[in-house]
């Protein structure tokens, strides 16, 4: 099944072009890595898929067989979930009321919870793992905490779909690999998809099922992590020699030769 159909897609601001006719299907219920250099566009593909891009659009784009123009505003909710790269502040607030705020699209701003709701915000809280930090204010929640609880709003949101723009940037080493595996876990133990935007190619290829590698606004390259771990497929992407070594666990990692 295709998760979005993206044809001729071209995104353009004052000045310059962000996206150039970029024709390509994401699949469903995979873990769908965006990754190429500063300025490829990856940001602004993400921001298309949730109709969120700034300039002028031209082209088509379809989520779950229909245009993504069509989709009202919180039936689109249901089925979406967006966690941006500049997150909004949570001041005082609690990570409960944090995750609380996924359940938007279902209530409204002047419905209040009912028993579906809280039960939907425990079950993100348990999935996510932060059940115990629930009344922690989120302010003093390390980084890797505080990220896990914004997934836990969009697994209480319930949608099928999520979509994270660098959603690991601002953490260290260890806290990337266990936001990413959350994720992965989110995916393929709940039959969830998810797009994310990486700039680190090893954690693309050891985290994501699909990788699309755009460059200069137009695709470079799209397929499994095997296909992306070569020299002339990283060459083609980056533009700079890379060597891909083989870790004693078989898995791939990239280096500049």
């Amino acid at each position: 099944m295709t998760l979005f159909r993206i044809r001729n897609l071209s995104v353009r601001v004052p000045g310059r072009t962000l996206l150039d006719d970029l024709t390509l299907d994401l699949p469903a219920g995979r873990v769908i890595g965006l990754i190429g250099h500063n300025g490829s566009g990856k940001s602004t593909l993400l921001k298309v898929l949730a109709r969120q891009a700034p300039g002028r659009i031209e082209g088509q784009v379809a989520f779950e067989d229909r245009p993504l123009s069509e989709w009202r505003g919180r039936a689109l909710a249901r089925r979406l979930a967006v966690l941006p790269q500049t997150l909004p502040p949570a001041e005082g607030m609690t990570l409960a009321e944090l995750v609380a705020l996924g359940r938007f699209p279902w209530h409204g701003a002047l419905g209040r919870a009912g028993p579906r709701d809280q039960a939907a915000i425990a079950a993100a809280l348990e999935e996510c793992g932060v059940t115990d930090l629930a009344d922690r204010l989120v302010d003093t929640l390390s980084g890797g905490e505080r990220q896990r609880g914004w997934l836990a709003m969009l697994v209480a949101q319930e949608a099928g779909t999520l979509l994270l723009d660098e959603p690991i940037s601002a953490l260290d080493i260890a806290h990337q690999v266990e936001v990413l595996s959350l994720v992965r876990r989110m995916c393929h133990d709940q039959g969830r998809s998810a797009v994310i935007v990486l700039h680190e190619v090893n954690m693309a290829a050891r985290f994501c099922d699909h990788i699309v590698a755009l460059k200069g606004g137009r695709l470079a390259l799209q397929g499994g992590p095997a296909q992306l771990m070569r020299a002339p497929a990283l060459m083609q992407i980056y533009g700079l020699p890379m060597q891909v070594l083989t870790r004693d666990d078989g898995l791939p990692v990239a280096i500049p030769a």
